[in-house]
């Protein structure tokens, strides 16, 4: 139903053909869509008025969707721009985004995946413009979204994004650090999907040696290789009207990747050594802790496969960034293990509470889970004390490096700690060492953004002890500065 609220969608596109067919895909979506043929008349309309999402087509007569693009991001007029393009190569698409779009999409595509995207981008919360009404989530902030839980502005915009792209048949392509549970995030998109009573399968792509993922994926016929006594089914056949998730596909090599692409085209398949063509019916979700544009650059990931699988992207935040959801997901762990070790544990001491808070958890969720259980089987009471917490993290391997977040080239540009400290007093004498460690502890965990965990392990020493000086000479982390401040 139409209402005076609904959010204006400016149709950027010269072909009268082409813009009916968007006009009659998009007349049950609860959106205003006004329609230009040229940039130049895109270029008046924005003088005058501000959608909340362009649908902009980069090949336009008298202009270049690029020009569009860069007025929009020059003057900061806060909407989303979809770019439509027949073009897919890595040089257009990261021309478009650098230019401020929010997504692009290749023709031809179908009509699910232009709604999905529009409703993505109505959904962003950068606009300026007020969309509540065409929100599918409601306002009320989520605790937990399925087995997904956290409450932080990051997670609602995670859990929006799942239930507008749930419905919708289009791939999906989850990013984010190891442990931070793209897992999870794939089987909530299932679970809200009109597939939800059919299988739900996972494949870890780096869980098996590269001539055995084929046939786990595709399975084999009886003779097909040595050992192979009868047929077998592969995971593609008992997934069939299911949502197959393919989790680390960054691992795949490229002989398989160039397969898994004709499957993901045609829905077809051969098991191994066989010549008869199967067909399926299945959504797929795949998922990396690696940056997959670099991997494509590198050589490592075929690009054509890159852009099939990447038409819908979700970006899980590392837990350090959503601090907040710490002990929300501590708590009911906590419960968890308790009832399972028969153990007596009812919660966390304040101070125990704090170096939950102030970790910067490298492994993010699962590290905090592995770190919680540790906890509960190798202790006894009821309160969770600041030594367990310590020892624990004392046993933590060193985490794995953060190959998604964005800001690593601007981290680099910062001054090293070392050349930081002064190691001599203005006379030349050089200066004690419990001056000079205070000195580095510190200047190396600024130089890490407050992320004390981190400072530790590229200075080689273990966590508790950054922890124990930092208390000692009353160093406050980043986190504990943001607390003291909403407090005040």
């Amino acid at each position: 139903m139409k209402t005076e609220l609904q959010p204006t969608v400016l149709l950027v596109e010269d072909d009268i053909v082409s813009a009916e067919w968007y006009k009659g895909r998009l007349e049950n979506e609860p959106i205003k869509l006004d329609h230009v043929g040229t940039g130049a008349a895109a270029l008046v309309y924005l003088q005058h008025a501000i959608p909340a999402v362009i649908l902009l087509d980069l090949g336009l007569p008298d202009m270049t969707g690029i020009d569009i693009l860069k007025h929009v991001k020059q003057h900061r007029l806060g909407c989303a721009v979809i770019v439509v393009t027949v073009e897919d190569s890595i040089e257009i698409v990261a021309d478009v985004i650098r230019h401020g779009a929010f997504n692009y999409i290749k023709k031809p595509f179908p009509a699910n995946l232009l709604i999905a995207t529009l409703r993505n981008a109505l959904n962003n919360p950068q606009l300026s413009y007020p969309t509540e009404i065409y929100q599918r989530s409601p306002p009320r902030k989520i605790m937990q979204y399925h087995k997904l839980i956290g409450a932080c502005p990051l997670m609602q915009k995670v859990y929006q994004t799942i239930g507008n792209v749930a419905k919708d048949n289009v791939t999906v392509f989850i990013t984010g650090e190891t442990g931070t549970g793209k897992e999870l995030c794939a089987e909530a998109i299932h679970q809200e999907s009109q597939r939800k009573d059919k299988p739900f399968n996972a494949i870890n792509c780096a869980a098996f040696p590269h001539d055995l993922l084929e046939t786990v994926l595709f399975g084999y016929v009886k003779g097909a290789f040595t050992g192979a006594d009868k047929e077998k089914p592969g995971v593609a056949c008992v997934t069939d009207k299911g949502t197959l998730f393919l989790d680390e596909i960054g691992e795949m090599d490229l002989d398989l990747q160039s397969k898994l692409l004709r499957f993901l085209e045609t829905s077809s398949f051969y098991k191994v050594g066989s010549h008869e063509l199967k067909t399926v019916d299945i959504r797929f979700i795949a998922a990396t802790n690696c940056d997959p544009y670099a991997l494509v650059k590198a050589g490592k990931f075929r690009e054509d496969l890159y852009y099939r699988l990447n038409t819908l992207n979700i970006w899980l935040p590392p837990l350090r960034e959503r601090c907040e959801d710490v002990l929300l997901i501590a708590q009911p762990f906590l419960e968890k293990y308790v009832i399972e070790a028969h153990k007596n544990f009812k919660g966390f001491a304040p101070e125990a509470e704090k170096l939950l808070l102030t970790y910067g958890w490298p492994g993010n969720v699962r590290q905090l889970l592995n770190v919680i259980r540790s906890m509960v089987l190798l202790n006894q009471g009821e309160i969770i004390t600041p030594d367990m917490v310590l020892e624990a993290l004392e046993k933590q391997p060193p985490g794995p490096k953060d190959t998604t977040s964005p800001q690593s080239a601007e981290q680099a540009k910062k001054q090293s700690p070392l050349t930081s400290v002064d190691f001599t007093f203005s006379d030349g004498t050089i200066r004690p060492f419990d001056d000079l460690k205070k000195d580095l502890f510190t200047k190396a965990v600024e130089y890490r953004d407050g992320n004390v965990a981190q400072a530790a392990q590229e200075l080689g020493i273990g966590h508790s002890t950054v922890y124990k000086h930092l208390r000692k000479w009353n160093v406050p982390t980043k986190l504990q500065k943001k607390r003291q401040k909403k407090s005040s």
